[in-house]
């Protein structure tokens, strides 16, 4: 008995497993009830969410593991009927900690991979009628050191449980190289078909037949033998563990003691080679070779599948046991600083992906798996780190149907430890066992073109060796891992095949020559109002030879509502300490799915097109790699000074891959660019697909026209200051943000915090900095009409200002404004940095939709290059008109975000809250990665402007 073997052959679900078990949660619990899968710690008082970054949740080393273990016992009865000549299977598709399986009281193995199936013949331990099926998962073992990623600690069933059942001559396991040659544009199948009991048996005359692309080839088995001395891991792991070791840590290595002699754990590593050698080298083989095949290659723009049907034919001609699986030709190769997919340098336009759910923690639902990337796909991203372990197999099998490039990573990340555990050969035969498991599983899927040994686990002799297996079981796809290349991008060749580094800055990309392809595995980070300088690095790649992208860290924050009430909680929330705070909230989108505003960003730069134009005609781009441009249609819409003016819809042009065509604007818009702010160009889907409705956004692009400046208008000039009844505070200067996650990250002029700025009374024409300095403000007010003023600003800084944070005007209105119609950047929030993809225009919304919730309170809501403001409500009008100044508007004050921890803590308001600045600094990346750039920071020492101020007790 013990856990089988890793295989690539997917088996239906005979009888779910899923849906209500008995649960006790030892020591101290009493039984009840819980759902499978889910994790006990989204619901058990005694034993909470959990979240660390770097360091372990408790006080050891490896491989000890502390006394106090929360233990989930799982049980259940289950109605079986036996059938003579099958093997019953039990699936248990992920447990988060230590695995123990028993049925009827059996003993039938244990597993320590969080992230990977665990599946149990426990045929011989089952009988007709009702059987009690068991899962004990322990919380710590030795193992939870190599699941040390920036994620909460869980506990529970993450994954689907079930039982299939098998014939005793079966197909055991199936590898598939489709390969496609790009020059001479044919395909190529290799198919190796693994099958056992057939040793046991002395009849003679079984085949294998494969079916596809209509053709039907048959061939004899081929038995071949491996040396009866070298047992299976799946032997190793029906070995109980002596009581005396750390709870998982013999059961996890098959060690005797912690301080057993280290031939051991090298045995066990010889023997796992042995065990998963070159498939030619195992049980029950028949191998098909189909060449100069006419086919259409899988790539992440046409994910083009073929279904390849195998089967097992007994002597008498029945089909024993059979499998379809869905298969993609192509060919990934490196040559010198290239990462080629079917010869083509393609761009990795990615995000690095956690399994995560706001209500249910790591379990996902098929559901949301789907909602997950077909959102990606609408925004126009192509590939996906799967951070840091191996994710469900059926997210693997849509990124083969929606068409993603997978980087599969192993669950491997010792980061609280990474100085010793790679080089600890105690951990060896995990290293591998982790690694090989990973490719036996996923090796058949076409999106999976790189291999990751796992991520923050320091570098040594493990990692070498899970490499070198790696590319000798599986010469067709490059490996990667980031420790290899951390400390010299020119090293790590034995356990990289790519210089994958995270967070670079932009100088170190420009100066680096390297012999590899140059892929972040991590870049932009987007922890709050973050991801600004998003751009820079894509002027790189799409410019630099050996930059081929990278994946945004991340995909979506981490916050967790198990109440449903809304109200995410991050690190700390749950009682837990030690914890590392709001760190996991660095989604590009919120954990319903919400796209933030530099996701917005993001599908600019990742868009299938770009656009310029000259004269009255467009350049169209199609900056894919095998598609045209046929999937899209285009809608031209001229923006006037007024709002959203005539508009045209044509079909995109044909344009080949990398190529360019010119669309002459029509004539009907033509007439209108004399006044026009912008012409605006949509892309939209053209087709339906399962990821999107025809007419679907993907993309928004302009070619903006020069602005007419702004003229104020004359008035008479007056000394007294600004009143009037929508006014509940008049303007004043602002020169402080609720600070951003990265503005905690750099060294901030500290001489404006608003503890010492905003609290001190003005003096004479200024104001008093927190370290006594003197800001001098003098303004100039010219009245135009009746509450209708122009107001010329000019502020003097100290001379030895550095790095502030935003020069501009603040004012608080009463209650009683609703809409808010601008002339500007929009529709989405966008800050210096971080707007190449925001549009210029005439933009309305509500006020209480224009602020962006992140669930720290920060500076938010911010839009630029803004001339004119509408407000408007029940109370009256506001109006303002001004050169270009970058604007919010919103319901809280700095104070007040800066006060509250959650979004959800943030006081009732009904005010509005104006902030016009004349400058306002960059949100860059600081907290991993760069600063923004200084053309994006505030180091000048004055400022002047002017501006208009109209204000209405009438509503319209």
């Amino acid at each position: 008995m013990g856990r089988l073997p890793m295989h690539g052959i997917s088996r239906t679900a005979e009888i779910d497993l899923s849906g209500e078990w008995q649960f006790r949660l030892l020591p101290h619990g009493a039984w009840s009830t819980a759902q499978v899968p889910s994790l006990w710690t989204m619901h058990e008082e005694t034993d909470r969410p959990h979240y660390t970054n770097v360091p372990m949740p408790f006080d050891e080393v490896p491989p000890q593991v502390p006394d106090d273990n929360p233990t989930g016992v799982y049980r259940r009865s289950v109605e079986l009927s036996p059938q003579a000549g099958r093997r019953t299977i039990l699936h248990v598709g992920a447990a988060e900690g230590l695995l123990r399986v028993s049925a009827n009281g059996q003993d039938l193995g244990t597993s320590t991979d969080s992230h990977l199936a665990a599946e149990f013949d426990i045929t011989d331990a089952v009988r007709a009628g009702s059987n009690e099926i068991q899962l004990t998962v322990e919380k710590w073992s030795a193992a939870s050191y190599l699941e040390d990623q920036d994620h909460w600690w869980q506990s529970g069933l993450s994954r689907p449980v079930f039982l299939y059942t098998v014939p005793e001559v079966r197909l055991a396991d199936l590898s598939v190289v489709a390969d496609y040659d790009p020059e001479a544009k044919c395909g190529a199948l290799d198919v190796q078909v693994f099958t056992t009991g057939l040793d046991h048996l002395p009849e003679s005359g079984w085949t294998v037949r494969i079916g596809v692309l209509g053709q039907t080839r048959t061939t004899s088995v081929t038995p071949r033998l491996i040396a009866p001395t070298l047992p299976t891991p799946a032997d190793a792991r029906s070995v109980r563990p002596e009581p005396m070791l750390p709870a998982g840590f013999s059961g996890l290595l098959g060690l005797k003691a912690a301080g057993a002699p280290l031939e051991e754990p090298m045995r066990q590593a010889a023997e796992m080679i042995g065990r998963y050698a070159h498939p030619t080298e195992r049980p029950g083989t028949a191998a098909f070779a189909l060449d100069d095949l006419v086919v259409q290659p899988w790539s992440a723009e046409i994910p083009h599948l073929e279904e390849l049907s195998v089967e097992l034919v007994a002597p008498d001609g029945g089909v024993a046991d059979s499998t379809t699986v869905r298969i993609g030709f192509r060919r990934v190769r490196i040559e010198g600083r290239d990462l080629l997919v079917n010869g083509e340098r393609v761009l990795i336009q990615g995000v690095n992906r956690h399994d995560v759910d706001p209500r249910t923690g790591r379990v996902l639902s098929r559901e949301t798996m789907l909602a997950e990337l077909s959102l990606l796909k609408r925004f126009n991203v192509n590939a996906i780190r799967t951070s840091h372990y191996p994710n469900d197999p059926y997210l693997l099998d849509l990124a083969d149907e929606l068409g993603f490039y997978v980087v599969d990573e192993a669950d491997i990340e010792a980061h609280a430890f990474m100085a010793t555990i790679p080089h600890d050969p105690r951990y060896l035969p995990e290293f591998l066992e982790r690694v090989s498991r990973m490719v036996l599983r996923d090796r058949n899927h076409p999106s999976v073109i790189i291999w990751s040994l796992g991520n923050e686990s320091g570098y040594g002799a493990n990692h070498d060796a899970a490499a070198a297996w790696v590319r000798r079981f599986d010469p067709t796809r490059p490996v990667q891992y980031e420790g290899a290349i951390a400390t010299d991008w020119h090293g790590g060749h034995g356990a990289s095949d790519i210089v994958c580094p995270m967070y670079p800055h932009l100088d170190a990309l420009k100066a680096f020559d390297g012999d590899r392809p140059v892929i972040l595995c991590e870049y932009g980070y987007s922890q709050g109002n973050s991801a600004g300088g998003l751009a820079d690095y894509w002027e790189l790649f799409e410019t630099l030879p050996g930059l081929q992208g990278g994946f945004v860290w991340g995909f979506k924050d981490h916050g967790l509502d198990p109440d449903g009430d809304g109200r995410y909680r991050y690190g700390g929330d749950f009682g837990d300490e030690p914890n590392d705070g709001p760190i996991l909230l660095y989604g590009l989108v919120f954990p319903d799915l919400t796209p933030k505003p530099a996701f917005y960003e993001a599908r600019g730069l990742f868009s299938p097109v770009r656009v310029a134009a000259e004269g009255d005609t467009l350049t169209i781009r199609n900056r894919q790699f095998f598609a045209d441009l046929s999937a899209y249609e285009l809608e031209l819409r001229v923006e006037t000074q007024h709002g959203p003016g005539p508009s045209r819809t044509v079909p995109a042009p044909a344009v080949a891959p990398r190529g360019e065509a010119r669309l002459p604007i029509p004539d009907d818009l033509l007439k209108h660019i004399a006044d026009a702010l912008a012409l605006t160009l949509t892309v939209r889907t053209r087709y339906d697909s399962r990821w999107a409705p025809a007419g679907t956004e993907i993309a928004v692009h302009q070619v903006t026209y020069p602005r007419k400046p702004w003229a104020p208008p004359y008035g008479i000039a007056r000394n007294d200051e600004i009143s009037h009844p929508l006014l509940l505070i008049p303007p004043r200067l602002s020169l402080w943000r609720a600070l951003t996650d990265n503005d905690r990250a750099f060294s901030l002029d500290n001489r404006f915090v608003r503890s010492g700025f905003f609290d001190l009374t003005p003096i004479d024409g200024g104001y008093r900095t927190a370290w006594g300095e003197e800001v001098v403000h003098r303004r100039t007010i010219r009245q135009v009409g009746d509450a209708d003023w122009v107001l010329s600003e000019n502020v003097k800084l100290p001379e030895d200002t550095e790095d502030g944070l935003r020069v501009g005007m603040e004012f608080i209105l009463v209650e009683g404004f609703e809409h808010a119609r601008w002339t500007g950047l929009g529709p989405w929030e966008n800050y210096p940095d971080r707007r190449s993809s925001a549009l210029l225009g005439v933009w309305e919304s509500m006020i209480d939709e224009l602020a962006v919730p992140y669930i720290v309170p920060t500076e938010n809501g911010g839009r630029g290059e803004v001339t004119a403001l509408e407000l408007s409500g029940p109370a009256g009008t506001m109006r303002t008109a001004h050169t270009p100044l970058h604007m919010t508007v919103g319901r809280h004050t700095v104070a007040q975000l800066e006060a509250a921890d959650h979004w959800w803590k943030l006081p009732p308001s009904s005010v509005t809250v104006v902030h016009l600045d004349v400058a306002h600094r960059g949100v860059g990346m600081a907290h991993l990665g760069p600063d923004t750039r200084p053309e994006f920071r505030l180091t000048a020492t004055e400022y002047a402007w002017e501006w208009r101020l109209i204000l209405s007790t009438e509503t319209r």
